[in-house]
């Protein structure tokens, strides 16, 4: 039996994230997923848990310019995309980059901010520019926010609109690690495992052509036809008030042919869709009243809905 195929570039990325986080291979694989579709990654999960760590380890590993910010209250709109300041020197006003100039912009605890703080980041990770003062610029090329949030309920935490959680291709929950792997990370936790010793496998112009090769991976059109059965019964299910929207359907597919490349492929499989949609679908959705009444979860939901539609088949279509 033949090994399945990879993609070698990104299977290093893969290799070098893990020195760093023990036992969340699948983790780091999804968020590999998204960045290679050009998307942005909101992991929601405890303090602790190797969140800040993770999006760091894949800055290094890319030779990605990072910036970090610490959400808090008093964090301003202009912290993050800039702002004009007059040099009297010059006499005149000279823009000050914000946080997000970067390749990747780290969000740490983004929903213990402002509302207003948080909208700010809307633009940029749509269009990636900012406008100051009338006049937009672009950010850096390749551009991914990895924000980081605390599950709602925690102090001092409130819940991100849709309309930003839309912005984000994938939300993943990174949880506890094994007993095993604990231990290790116990055992271990030296010098090996600090980011200082991580090295770059790629450079930031590399991903930018994988991430052109990931655009030019063939989707069949009953592959499409799938995607949009899976949306759509996302807008007509009983238990769903908000279902995905049609960027959250673009998320599905460029994070499917994302898959394919992965694994080797210049075409992609119902398999690849089905993989992706959780990823893709778990923040859009909006549960009703009755679903919460009867303790139905959105995982659970979504599990429901690859269950019900069919898969086409040939799974490869020429």
């Amino acid at each position: 039996m033949s090994q399945t195929p990879i993609n070698e570039k990104a299977e290093s990325i893969v290799r070098q994230v893990r020195h760093v986080i023990l036992g969340k291979d699948d983790c780091i694989r999804r968020v590999m997923r998204a960045i290679l579709a050009g998307g942005h990654v909101l992991i929601e999960d405890i303090p602790g848990v190797g969140k800040t760590s993770m999006a760091l380890a894949f800055a290094k590993a890319m030779s990605l310019s990072q910036n970090r910010v610490q959400f808090t209250p008093d964090v301003l709109p202009s912290d993050i995309i800039g702002f004009s300041m007059y040099i009297k020197e010059k006499e005149q006003f000279v823009y000050q980059p914000g946080a997000v100039m970067c390749n990747l912009f780290l969000a740490d605890e983004i929903n213990r901010t402002s509302a207003k703080t948080q909208s700010a980041l809307l633009e940029v990770m749509e269009e990636g520019t900012v406008t100051v003062d009338g006049v937009t610029r672009r950010v850096p090329d390749p551009f991914v926010v990895i924000a980081t949030e605390n599950p709602i309920g925690s102090a001092g935490t409130q819940m991100l609109p849709e309309s930003q959680l839309d912005r984000f291709m994938i939300c993943i929950e990174m949880g506890y690690p094994s007993p095993e792997d604990e231990l290790e990370i116990l055992l271990t936790q030296s010098e090996t495992r600090s980011l200082d010793k991580l090295g770059a496998v790629i450079t930031a112009e590399e991903l930018q052509q994988m991430q052109r090769e990931v655009s030019q991976i063939f989707l069949h059109k009953s592959i499409g036809e799938y995607i949009v059965e899976l949306v759509n019964a996302t807008r007509t299910h009983e238990m769903i008030t908000l279902g995905l929207s049609t960027r959250g359907a673009l998320a599905v597919t460029k994070l499917a042919k994302a898959s394919a490349y992965m694994q080797g492929r210049d075409y992609v499989l119902p398999g690849d869709v089905a993989d992706v949609f959780p990823d893709a679908a778990s923040h859009r959705i909006k549960c009703s009243t009755k679903a919460k009444l009867n303790q139905g979860t959105s995982a659970g939901i979504i599990e429901e809905i690859l269950a019900s539609v069919k898969m086409p088949r040939p799974e490869k279509a020429s």
